[in-house]
This record gives C-alpha cells, sequence and structure tokens, in this order.
C-alpha cells in the first residue's frame, strides 16, 4: 500500500515537472519577459512563432553568436501596432545587452518619434529622415532592426515582436493583471479610474498605450508597459497558469514573432537567466520639437555616441564612432539628466536620398 503511494507521487512529481517545465525565456519591456508554456506542444508553438529574417549574421558582426561560449547577445523587442487596412508601425521599441559573465542586462527604451535615419536593407545607399517608428510601415522587421542598429552602431542579434491588438488575448489568458493606476482617463472607449484594480486585456492594452493624459508623455507610457509586461510575468509564474497553458500558448503563437529557435531559447534559459539578476534601464535623453511635418524626439549625435560605447561595452565590443546625422537639433540634457525639453521649429525638411 505505501509503495502504491509513493509510486502516484512520483508519477505526480513527474507530470508536474513536465507542466512546471520553463520553455520560452525572453527579457521584454523594461522587467523582461518570460513565456512559461508546457513541454508537449511548446515545439509547436515556438515553431509558429519563428520567423527568421533574410540574414544569419549581424553585419556589425565578425561570426554568429554562440550560447555555448557565452557570448554576450542583443535583442530588439518591439510592439507592433497593426490594424485593418494599415501596414502597421512599432508602438513600443527596446534593446536588451544580456552580458552573461558579467551577469547583467541593459534596457534601453527608444521612443517611438525619435527622428533618425532609416536604413533600406535592400537599397542600403538609400536614406531617409523620419521617425524611428516608421522603419517598420516602410520595411517591416528588417527594416526596423537595420535602422536601429545605424542608429547605435551596435549588432542586433534576435527580435521579438508582439503584436499590440494581440496583447490583450495574453493578458486574457493569464486571467488578467492588478496594476495601481496613478491617472484616470479614457482612451478609445475604455475608461480607467485612479486606484488600485483589476484589469482584464481590453483595459490593460490602453493602460499600456495611454500617453497624452500622462505628464510624462512617452516615458510614463514606457513605464506603464514595463509594469504590465511584470504583471504577466507574474500571473504566468503562479499555479493556476498551469491549467489553462493552451490559451497561454494559443494566444503567444498568434500574436509574437521571431527568429530565435527553440533551441536558441533553451540556450538563453540555460546560460543566460542569471544576467537578468541585475537589470539596467536606460533612458534616452533628447529634445522635443514641434516642426511644421509633426512632432519629433531629437537625439544628438554625442548623446548617441555615449550610448553606443556603454552598450558596445556591454557586448563586449570595441568603441567605434557612430555616423554623424546633424539632423539640427542639439540636446542640451548630457547623460545623467534625462528631462526632456519641448521645442518648436518652424521650418523642417524631410530627407530621402538615393546616394551613388
Amino acid at each position: 500500500m505505501q509503495n502504491t503511494r509513493l509510486g502516484n507521487k512520483k508519477k505526480k512529481k513527474k507530470i508536474w515537472l513536465r507542466l512546471s517545465l520553463v520553455i520560452v525565456f525572453f527579457l521584454l519591456i523594461g522587467g523582461g519577459l518570460y513565456f512559461y508554456n508546457v513541454y508537449t506542444n511548446v515545439a509547436s508553438a515556438v515553431n509558429k512563432m519563428n520567423k527568421p529574417i533574410h540574414r544569419e549574421v549581424s553585419k556589425k558582426r565578425e561570426a554568429k553568436v554562440e550560447f555555448e561560449q557565452k557570448d554576450p547577445i542583443s535583442i530588439l523587442m518591439v510592439g507592433v501596432d497593426e490594424r485593418e487596412g494599415d501596414g502597421g508601425r512599432t508602438d513600443s521599441m527596446l534593446v536588451l545587452t544580456v552580458n552573461p559573465e558579467n551577469k547583467t542586462t541593459k534596457i534601453l527604451s527608444i521612443a517611438r518619434d525619435t527622428r533618425t535615419k532609416l536604413i533600406y536593407p535592400d537599397k542600403p545607399t538609400k536614406t531617409k529622415i523620419d521617425k524611428i517608428n516608421h522603419a517598420y510601415a516602410f520595411g517591416g522587421i528588417e527594416m526596423s532592426i537595420e535602422t536601429v542598429e545605424h542608429f547605435l552602431n551596435i549588432p542586433i542579434d534576435y527580435y521579438v515582436q508582439v503584436n499590440m491588438e494581440g496583447f490583450k488575448d495574453i493578458v486574457d489568458a493569464v486571467g488578467g493583471i492588478d496594476v495601481d493606476n496613478q491617472i484616470a482617463f479614457e482612451l478609445d472607449g475604455v475608461y480607467l479610474k485612479k486606484g488600485p484594480q483589476h484589469l482584464n486585456g481590453e483595459k490593460a492594452l490602453q493602460y499600456a498605450r495611454m500617453r497624452k493624459a500622462d505628464p510624462k508623455g512617452d516615458a510614463g507610457r514606457q513605464e506603464r508597459q514595463r509594469e504590465v509586461i511584470s504583471k504577466i510575468i507574474e500571473q504566468g509564474k503562479s499555479i493556476k497558469t498551469l491549467t489553462n497553458y493552451d490559451n497561454i500558448l494559443g494566444a503567444l503563437e498568434n500574436n509574437i514573432k521571431t527568429n530565435l529557435t527553440l533551441e536558441d531559447i533553451i540556450g538563453i534559459q540555460k546560460d543566460y537567466k542569471p544576467a537578468a539578476d541585475t537589470i539596467e534601464r536606460i533612458e534616452i535623453p533628447g529634445d522635443g520639437m514641434l516642426t511644421n511635418t509633426g512632432w519629433f524626439f531629437f537625439v544628438s549625435d554625442e548623446t548617441r555616441q555615449q550610448l553606443s560605447d556603454q552598450l558596445r561595452e556591454q557586448l563586449g565590443l570595441p568603441s567605434q564612432p557612430v555616423e554623424k546625422y546633424n539632423l539640427g537639433a542639439q540636446n542640451k540634457n548630457d547623460s545623467s539628466n534625462n528631462k526632456n525639453t519641448t521645442k518648436k521649429v518652424e521650418t523642417d525638411q524631410f530627407i530621402e536620398s538615393d546616394q551613388k
């Protein structure tokens, strides 16, 4: 009788270990992102999420990173606002640099309205000056990757793309999240009161999107996006989500694209997890400028160089000079001052060229 009980306990333990196995490990929006799934279905889910890009190695690297060698890696995380009849644009953009030897992760938030040079992957001599989030609209994730690489002069090894419209499905799949809203607001017909409350997927999406009613603007929105992701992590770790793994897997595979393979994800989980213990969040200082063609966020070449040096050091790469953009705005804030200013520029000219 006792042996039977012990046998049943061992069986239950094996089942529990399979169900609680960490399958997908990513870092996303400020606090990091973990996807916990059931082992028997994860290969199929990751296969559906996997969307390779045309290149295998960044032009800014000599060789592909090796997880077994614990090479530092970089990941571009983007939230894409794709709606019917619209090609879409990135609603949020973060660059993660992970150094497993130093056990550190740096997360750089890039404002969606950052004015920069857009890089066309299939036409490297063609350039366009515009908002950085428009790169996705013109050339998809590959143009976004090339543009961020050029902006910071660092390699981007991997990407993770989340469909913001489907983001609500992920929140609903984990049973909603609890937040302490600091600003009462209404957005797209959804009203959120001030104070602690439980949010379903639709409310969580608007909570993560709102910026006009926030005194901090885009910086405030980035903070809420990081909060939402951290709450999803907490819910994903809870025991109750194990009984709902089918819905969670479905929400993930329908709304996430990445060039990471299952082997890559296992390698990250195995060798890079300690790097999540020390996370540094970096905000980019700059000037908000209202031009006759819209509002832009200008980042000086000096600031770009400082950011590049910091991230290249994190990736174990020597410092290199960034290309000077000279976009006509100089950031008066040094790297330690993150208070952005807003100015008015009477004239503005978009630049598009096909250099010989």
